[in-house]
């Protein structure tokens, strides 16, 4: 749809034209996209379904565990099934507005990654470091103080880059050379002054992953620097945070990898940048539950106890 006004033309409408460069290969993409998309539904529910069905596993680690998993299930939800459906049927159409919603959707819970990956930090850091006073430090009231301003910070950071971008009018082109609204592939088809959003949206990654990166590597400088210090033998917390480094550096990897490929234009191919700034919606949410799965025992006793019962049944 386009509003006429004083000679100008504004869009309301725009199409996605993300991996259109392949031609009659596009459609082929379905089945790796698919295929990701079902083991993260798949893997992320069954780990969620544990961690909520077995009372051994209602610990704080294993809740902050089954919200990341909570958060790597709704991620690719927002986005997946309609790239499917392009890939197939070539349905790539979508309003104003609800290129705003998806856009909201997908950063504010893509923030979600950084902030929870931090809490398990603070909760390695009050077990290790101060193992008597855990417990009352992860009450209710106590945690609240830590979780209060990560929630503050991500929703009025989110909501401002959403707000200034439904600011804009759109004369350039309604084709956006992507497979969903990601906050630039939008901004940069303004036909005016985008220098603002540009700046707040560097803000908020310097401010949510980046700014969560760096208290988590001085929580993990902590524990470890603790761990060498006292002599003692934290095999189990050590092995914890091992897998909570995986993650971490899995997650953050594709945060920077999606962040710097659409920003950052060098010899790579349109379809190449869009494949990397898709990989943060899925990978993470890909590995993420194999990799608590495979090196976490207590979940890893509870999986295979349901794949027997599972069985027998």
């Amino acid at each position: 749809m386009q509003n006429h006004t004083a000679g100008n033309i504004y869009f309301t409408t725009f199409k996605f034209s993300g991996f259109y460069t392949l031609g009659e290969w596009r459609p082929l993409l379905f089945i790796p996209y698919f295929l990701m998309f079902l083991l993260s539904t798949v893997s992320n529910s069954i780990l969620i379904y544990l961690i909520i069905s077995q009372r051994t596993l209602h610990s704080p680690m294993y809740i902050l565990i089954g919200l990341l998993a909570v958060v790597d299930l709704c991620l690719p939800i927002f986005v997946v099934p309609n790239m499917l459906f392009s890939f197939l049927f070539t349905w790539n159409g979508i309003s104003l507005t609800g290129c705003l919603i998806q856009m909201f959707c997908v950063h504010y819970v893509g923030t979600f990654q950084s902030t929870l990956l931090l809490w398990m930090a603070v909760d390695r850091l009050f077990a290790i470091c101060r193992p008597l006073y855990y417990h009352k430090h992860m009450e209710i009231r106590s945690f609240l103080k830590f979780v209060t301003v990560p929630l503050i910070r991500n929703i009025t950071l989110i909501t401002t880059i959403v707000c200034l971008a439904a600011k804009l009018s759109f004369c350039e082109t309604n084709e956006i050379n992507h497979c969903f609204c990601e906050h630039m592939a939008l901004v940069q088809l303004a036909c005016g002054d985008i220098s603002i959003n540009s700046l707040v949206g560097l803000a908020t990654v310097f401010l949510i992953p980046t700014a969560d990166f760096v208290f988590i590597t001085a929580s993990y400088i902590i524990i470890f620097a603790s761990v060498l210090k006292s002599g003692k033998s934290h095999l189990k917390a050590i092995n914890t945070c091992v897998t909570h480094i995986i993650v971490i550096t899995v997650s953050l990897s594709c945060v920077l990898i999606a962040f710097l490929s659409y920003r950052i234009r060098n010899e790579f191919s349109s379809a190449s940048r869009i494949f990397l700034s898709t990989l943060y919606l899925l990978l993470p949410s890909c590995f993420n539950p194999i990799i608590y799965g495979v090196r976490t025992k207590e979940i890893r006793e509870q999986f295979l106890k349901f794949c027997k019962d599972f069985i027998k049944m």
